[in-house]
């Protein structure tokens, strides 16, 4: 079911369309466009030129350009926009949707195309499908919700509501912008507001998941994700556990929803998680999922528990493994409602407040820094608001693993794709929308794909930390070569690169520590912390330390490193 579309209009105004667009994202609440400009997009930027109420923030790559989108509405709870010209800057933008696509993260993508009458007829940069060129919308199709092609200026509003209606729902949305369209002076009516109202689940179906869940009262294990974050839903979901006496475990993305401080909270699921969890689902006899789909990463070493438990499930989406589910498409009023209606507990089950366990990691003679000490450095240095992104890689999985969150912060890991470097884009977004000191915490490999990003946060003072742990390798590659290769070869070592040095002669003025301890560590930190703008912290560790990763860990069994094998990462 599509949210609901309220759109009061005013008196028709004579615009091009390019002007009509950016005035339409800003009374959806759109504050910042992200992309990469070029001919054919070029009147749109022009437009945000114009525009006193949306902002053109320009990205080195358009993969990074999406990933600012991503995290723009990843941590705001607004739709995201990035734009981009034809040819190869609209195929770039392909990895990225396909992060927003399987992350369910609400993106409009604006994309330039050549002008109509030249489509077909050897257009540069032809993406119209016509006389053999690249067909832009049965490419964008696979990667979105929506996907359209504006071919005539009387079809922009309706076109550009259908796409944001599109991307509510939850997922990328596409609108293929031919240049002469975007040109083109109509007669618009410019929405003075829109407002927008998510069914929530139907009553009798909440009404009967609370009493199924009070027919089954006994050990309850719940498992939130992050859609409970993308709904501001924190509080529901402690009500929640309250009223079950439940015990509260997160996904991967997800650590920020449980206040580290409650009683019940276990550790993380899946490949990068924590045994209590594996401990607490087989003591239980009700698992219920809010608000995640449970992807292979965040269930790995969980299937044999859950096998064995009844699941109950309450989310936008269908969780990949067999529940009882009831959608919604509002899941702090469904939470709400569903508290109401089990009512009371009449003697809440007993729950033990304490640290999640740790996978037990053998502790190698390694060079530089351990991932524990440089997580302890991190997490007494975080301001208490910092929002963190957790890039891939075995950086990425002591983070997920080790790193305590901040009650007042956000923490974000994409797991829909796992392509390395997603974070130096999706943190810049993040602090556009948020204002605060963000924190990107990556490897050298994810640094090398698309690090460069760090010129936008030059460019547009960004008050946002990169802290890049520099192992000379693709170490999870590396790893991967050891624990199933015998570790004869490698692909994966690198020559050793000075990288704050480097960046901080590429950038004069740039903060650039180089660290090795965990006492330099905490001193940067703390130094960048109380800084203006970006900064750059390179932590020195070693390839050949072993991450807290199940399917690398014998100490947990053959059986469950098989279920996770295949969800490892770079």
């Amino acid at each position: 079911m599509n949210p609901t579309y309220h759109e009061p209009r005013k008196s028709q105004q004579s615009m091009r369309v390019a002007d009509y667009i950016v005035a339409a994202l800003a009374t959806e609440g759109v504050a910042h466009v992200f992309g990469v400009g070029g001919a054919n997009i070029e009147d749109l930027y022009d437009a945000l030129h114009r525009s006193r109420d949306v902002e053109g923030v320009v990205a080195k790559h358009e993969f990074s350009a999406t990933t600012m989108a991503d995290g723009y509405a990843r941590t705001s709870n607004r739709i995201g926009v990035v734009a981009a010209t034809s040819g190869g800057g609209a195929l770039n933008l392909v990895a990225g949707l396909g992060e927003s696509f399987a992350s369910r993260v609400p993106l409009l993508a604006l994309v330039g195309q050549p002008p109509t009458m030249l489509e077909g007829a050897g257009a540069f940069q032809d993406t119209s499908g016509l006389a053999g060129s690249i067909d832009a919308s049965r490419l964008f199709g696979e990667v979105s919700l929506y996907c359209a092609r504006v071919e005539s200026p009387l079809d922009a509003p309706r076109l550009l509501a259908e796409a944001l209606a599109a991307a509510r729902r939850g997922g990328p949305a596409v609108l293929l912008l031919p240049k002469n369209i975007q040109q083109a002076i109509g007669e618009f009516h410019v929405p003075s507001r829109t407002v927008w109202t998510a069914p929530c689940a139907a009553a009798t179906d909440v009404t009967r998941l609370a009493e199924a869940l009070r027919d089954d009262y006994g050990r309850i294990t719940v498992i939130a994700g992050d859609e409970i974050a993308r709904a501001d839903a924190r509080t529901e979901l402690a009500a929640l556990a309250y009223t079950l006496g439940a015990r509260v475990a997160a996904t991967p993305d997800a650590k920020d929803v449980i206040d580290p401080a409650a009683p019940g909270r276990l550790g993380v699921t899946g490949a990068m998680g924590n045994p209590d969890v594996i401990d607490a689902l087989q003591d239980s006899d009700v698992c219920l999922l809010v608000g995640t789909q449970l992807p292979v990463m965040a269930r790995g070493g969980l299937d044999t528990a859950l096998e064995k438990t009844l699941v109950y499930s309450v989310g936008s989406a269908q969780p990949y493994l067999q529940t009882r589910h009831l959608p919604t498409r509002d899941l702090r009023a469904t939470l709400r409602r569903l508290v109401t209606e089990i009512g009371p507990p009449a003697s809440p089950i007993p729950v033990v407040p304490g640290e999640p366990t740790s996978i037990h990691v053998p502790r190698s003679d390694t060079s530089g820094l351990h991932y524990t000490d440089a997580m302890r450095a991190l997490a007494g240095a975080l301001p208490d608001d910092a929002d963190v992104f957790a890039d891939a890689g075995n950086t990425g999985a002591a983070v997920v693993h080790h790193l305590p969150v901040r009650q007042g912060g956000r923490f974000v890991v994409a797991l829909g794709m796992g392509g390395m470097g997603y974070t130096f884009g999706a943190a810049i977004g993040s602090a556009f929308s948020r204002g605060r000191r963000t924190f990107v915490i990556a490897g050298d490999g994810a640094f090398y794909a698309h690090g460069l990003e760090i010129h936008t946060a030059v460019e547009y003072d960004v008050p946002v930390t990169f802290v890049l742990f520099n192992n000379n390798a693709h170490a999870m590659c590396l790893t991967r070569e050891q624990v199933y290769f015998e570790g004869t070869y490698t692909f994966n070592r690198f020559r050793p690169a000075h990288i704050a040095a480097g960046v901080g002669a590429l950038f004069p003025g740039l903060p650039s520590h180089t660290v090795h301890t965990h006492a330099a560590l905490a001193d940067a930190l703390r130094a960048t912390t109380e800084s203006v703008g970006p900064a750059v912290i390179e932590v020195v560790c070693d390839a050949d330390e072993l991450p807290p990763f199940l399917p690398f860990l014998p100490a947990r069994g053959s059986a469950e490193r098989t279920e996770t094998r295949e969800g490892a990462r770079r």
